[in-house]
């Protein structure tokens, strides 16, 4: 089974580069199932039901999110009818939406959970170490099981992959919006990778105009942070190549791919 686990999608560009690119990475890698973190795919912060569907029709099987899930407040008005939408699983609050879900593919149950991390986080969660331990000991069984583990810490990341090695099929971390050179499959066959990184404004930084960024950063003056829809295309994903037979991990491929608008 190859999965496709597609970094944060960021903006207008980061989606119009996923509409375009989508087709031709599952053809080339031969993709079963494509998931994809879409927590800033709303001009940068949250998921509008017009954009989830947008994502979904070029392609995407699942859309995980992240700290931003409630940024667009129409979001809990459809979420709980968007079958293929995954908000965080820890969070505290009563939200609605779920978590993790299954996916029948080719007869085969997939399972996809999204957690937050706690380590530089503002939000207030449930442990993810409790919360993931409880869903594997407690919930139905699964024969694939992927972990958008959207966090900060690379360190909180690793420990996390580790912890559940042989419990999960793949740990993929989301949030930073850079793609870490640490792909690697662990002694028990779970997949890991602290960052996969992002889709969106190639020249900008972490999905937003760099001159604004700067300004705010380091001239100490007011900016509003926007982001460049005509810029050059960032696109990063990783293939996970899982034997379906015993959900244990045999291949990691990042992909790194940048499109020029001239």
């Amino acid at each position: 089974m190859k999965i496709l686990m597609i970094g944060d999608i960021v903006g207008k560009n980061g989606r119009k580069i996923v509409n375009e690119l989508l087709p031709k990475i599952i053809k080339k890698y031969q993709i079963d199932f494509v998931i994809a973190n879409g927590e800033n795919a709303t001009h940068g912060k949250g998921l509008i039901e017009n954009h989830y569907n947008y994502l979904i029709n070029s392609g995407v099987d699942v859309i995980t999110l992240g700290n931003h899930y409630n940024s667009k407040s129409e979001i809990s008005s459809y979420i709980n009818g968007a079958d293929q939408l995954i908000r965080p699983y820890n969070i505290k609050i009563d939200f609605p939406g779920v978590g993790s879900s299954i996916y029948d593919v080719d007869g085969y149950r997939i399972r996809v959970t999204n957690l937050l991390g706690v380590a530089f986080m503002k939000e207030e969660v449930n442990s993810p170490y409790e919360a993931l331990k409880n869903l594997i000991e407690n919930e139905e069984p699964c024969d694939i099981h992927i972990v958008d583990y959207h966090a900060e810490a690379t360190g909180e990341k690793q420990s996390m992959a580790w912890a559940f090695d042989g419990k999960i099929s793949a740990l993929i971390g989301t949030h930073t919006h850079v793609q870490t050179h640490d792909a690697r499959i662990l002694p028990n066959g779970t997949a890991l990778m602290c960052d996969v990184g992002m889709c969106g404004p190639y020249n900008g930084i972490l999905g937003t105009k760099k001159e604004l960024v700067i300004k705010k950063l380091w001239l100490n003056e007011k900016a509003i942070f926007e982001i460049d829809d005509n810029d050059d295309s960032l696109f990063n994903a990783v293939v996970l190549d899982i034997d379906e037979n015993t959900g244990k991990c045999q291949k990691i491929t990042p992909i790194y791919q940048i499109e020029t608008h001239k």
